[in-house]
């Protein structure tokens, strides 16, 4: 069985976060994180939750999908933040993505879960991806399976760390705390990749 991935939206929490300062040393304004030297605003984040909560609205389950994420704008950022860090490794790794090998994965995923609107509402569920965020979701699944390949399985966690450790990740307090070492944000129980779905392996020529 071939296993895709997603990357988890928990995360771990440090008692001393680090902060975004500016020369006076308060944090600046409408920065929720900076990860190689640019910045994620807060009106991005904030931008990806809305179009969550609007694809959580249109579900006829809406407000157990709501429940099911309070602290959404934490995942959000931490989202945004571990896809940067794939990127980051999969360049150190000299790994690269084709558009063909997106769009076959993409094909894959809406065969083996009944369809293109039902993979959607999956990974709104399991993920908290709206619709638009999917195929950067695709991507970063792209991304974790040719790492583990290069890697090993279950072997992510220091390349993962180096790679996090270049980008230099500042978190604002008001999102949580960047563990480095876990390479999380946020309160966590779990590692920071996580499984949350397994489709069957797509036949050949997908």
């Amino acid at each position: 069985m071939h296993r895709r991935t997603a990357l988890s939206v928990s995360a771990a929490l440090l008692l001393a976060a680090p902060l975004l300062s500016a020369c006076s040393g308060e944090a600046r304004p409408g920065t929720a994180a900076v990860i190689g030297g640019e910045r994620i605003t807060t009106s991005a984040v904030q931008a990806q939750v809305n179009d969550v909560r609007s694809a959580q609205n249109r579900s006829e389950h809406s407000a157990e999908l709501i429940a099911s994420v309070p602290q959404l704008d934490r995942v959000k950022l931490s989202a945004m933040l571990q896809s940067r860090i794939l990127d980051r490794m999969a360049e150190d790794a000299g790994l690269t993505v084709t558009t063909k090998e997106l769009e076959t994965e993409r094909q894959a995923y809406d065969q083996n879960n009944g369809g293109a609107e039902a993979f959607e509402a999956a990974v709104l569920q399991k993920a908290a991806m709206a619709p638009d965020q999917i195929e950067r979701w695709v991507r970063d699944q792209v991304l974790f399976t040719k790492l583990n390949a290069k890697y090993g399985e279950g072997k992510l966690a220091e390349p993962a760390s180096k790679a996090a450790g270049k980008l230099g990740i500042q978190v604002n307090p008001r999102y949580g705390a960047w563990d480095p070492q876990r390479v999380t944000l946020g309160e966590a129980e779990t590692p920071w990749i996580t499984q949350v779905t397994r489709p069957e392996q797509p036949p050949a020529g997908a």
